[in-house]
C-alpha cells in the first residue's frame, strides 16, 4: 500500500513537471526573440528634489508616451520599473526577466546619472548579465530618447 502511494505521487510529480514545462516552452516560444528589456526607477522611487521641473505625474505620463511610441514602432517590450533599494530592486528584475527572451537592455538615465544609484546601477548590469548571457545594453537620455537607443542595437520585427 505505501509502495503504490509513493508511486502514485511519483507519477503525479512527473505529470506536474511536465505541463509546468509545457506551459513554460509555449509562453517563450510566443514571445519575440527580439524582445527589449526597458529597466528604470518607478517613478515612485525618484527624489523629485533633484528635478525641480519634475514630478511624478510628469514622469509616469512621459514613460507612458515613450512605451506606447516604442510599441507603435514595432518593438516588443517589457517594462521593469524599479525600487531604489538595490536587494528590491533585483528581487524585481529577476520577476521581469523569468522566461522571457532577450536581446537588448535599456536602463534608464534615473538609474544611470544620480550618484545615489550607483550601487544599483551595478547591480542591475550585473544581474542582467547573469540572467541573460550575452545581452546588449543601450541607455537613452530621457524616455523620449528610448527608442534611439534601442535603434542602435535591434530594429523591430
Amino acid at each position: 500500500m505505501v509502495r503504490a502511494g509513493v508511486l502514485f505521487a511519483t507519477v503525479l510529480a512527473g505529470v506536474g513537471v511536465i505541463v509546468y514545462l509545457m506551459r513554460t516552452e509555449d509562453a517563450v516560444a510566443q514571445q519575440n526573440p527580439q524582445t527589449v528589456l526597458s529597466i528604470g526607477l518607478h517613478p515612485s522611487a525618484v527624489d523629485y528634489s533633484r528635478y525641480p521641473q519634475l514630478d511624478e505625474a510628469t514622469l509616469t505620463a512621459r514613460i507612458a508616451a515613450g512605451e506606447t511610441a516604442l510599441r507603435e514602432a514595432g518593438f516588443d517590450l517589457v517594462s521593469c520599473q524599479l525600487p531604489a533599494d538595490p536587494d528590491a530592486a533585483e528581487a524585481k528584475l529577476r520577476e521581469c526577466v523569468a522566461g522571457g527572451e532577450f536581446r537588448v537592455a535599456m536602463i534608464g538615465a534615473g538609474v544611470r546619472m544620480a550618484p545615489e544609484h550607483t550601487l544599483l546601477f551595478e547591480r542591475l548590469i550585473n544581474v542582467t548579465s547573469e540572467l541573460v548571457p550575452g545581452i546588449r545594453f543601450c541607455f537613452n537620455t530621457s524616455p523620449e530618447t528610448t527608442i534611439d537607443a534601442l535603434r542602435r542595437w535591434v530594429q523591430p520585427s
